[in-house]
């Protein structure tokens, strides 16, 4: 199962679960973003990077998910962070967070790193032992998700479906929510299509329903007009962007007005 996409999706998305992960309110998420970061000296990508929208001063999180046992994790880990803050040289406070799929595969922080725990620079997530933290959102539920076994994740997955229907007001957010847990569903079942999962999950009907076509739609048309500016440096004129992306002139006209404006 490719667990870092997953999660890169699920914190890209929502990033106020990993704020929930680590006990604090999910509000804190809409302050940062989330992105993968390449350290160059190592070759290496850490798994997720919050980084503050603003010049406040929160800290900077660090976020590695671990699903299989490695002796070096640590060593690795921490490498990246320093390489990239030495690249960086972001001016401000971090913390590490390590996400293990179960508890045990966590090799324990060597003792060369052992000063870094005194200064609460390292926080860490143990999906196994979520218990009941798993029931407060539907996001923290998506994320026990990943490590059910097949025999529970369908009556979870059912049950997370109907709680995203019953409690997220906001269509866009609850399509997203949907999606995603299709695609976890996807990596969990490989034995089955996505066809076969969308009609064991109800999740066929539910795409036709009014407000999923619909917000799919807008989603559509928001990735089109996110797409102009970059037409526009390189070169195409309003009728040739209004061509290929099968937009209005004066909707293209008007992104371009408003990129030459800021």
């Amino acid at each position: 199962m490719k667990t870092d996409s997953i999660f890169y999706q699920l914190f890209q998305t929502f990033p106020g679960v990993f704020f929930e992960l680590i006990g604090q309110p999910a509000i804190e998420g809409e302050a940062y973003k989330f992105q993968s970061v390449e350290v160059k000296e190592t070759t290496k990508r850490i798994d997720g990077v919050f980084v503050p929208t603003s010049r406040n001063l929160k800290p900077i999180y660090f976020v590695e998910v671990q699903f299989q046992t490695d002796a070096d994790f640590y060593y690795r880990l921490f490498t990246e962070i320093f390489v990239y803050l030495g690249q960086n040289k972001p001016r401000r406070d971090w913390r590490a967070v390590a996400v293990f799929s179960q508890h045990i595969i966590d090799p324990g922080v060597p003792i060369e790193y052992q000063g870094l725990l005194a200064g609460k620079q390292v926080e860490w997530v143990y999906l196994d032992e979520l218990g009941e933290l798993a029931e407060r959102s539907v996001g923290l539920g998506m994320v026990k998700l990943v490590v059910e076994d097949e025999e529970t994740a369908a009556s979870i997955a059912r049950q997370l479906i109907q709680k995203a229907q019953q409690e997220l007001e906001d269509e866009v957010v609850r399509r997203k929510v949907i999606e995603l847990i299709e695609t976890i569903l996807v990596y969990k079942f490989t034995q089955l299509s996505r066809q076969e999962i969308e009609a064991m999950f109800g999740l066929s009907e539910l795409k036709q329903t009014r407000y999923f076509q619909e917000v799919k739609e807008e989603g559509k048309q928001e990735g089109k007009l996110e797409t102009v500016p970059r037409l526009l440096q390189l070169g195409l004129s309003w009728e040739q962007i209004a061509t290929a992306l099968d937009l209005p002139i004066e909707v293209v006209q008007q992104v371009a007005e408003e990129q030459s404006e800021s």
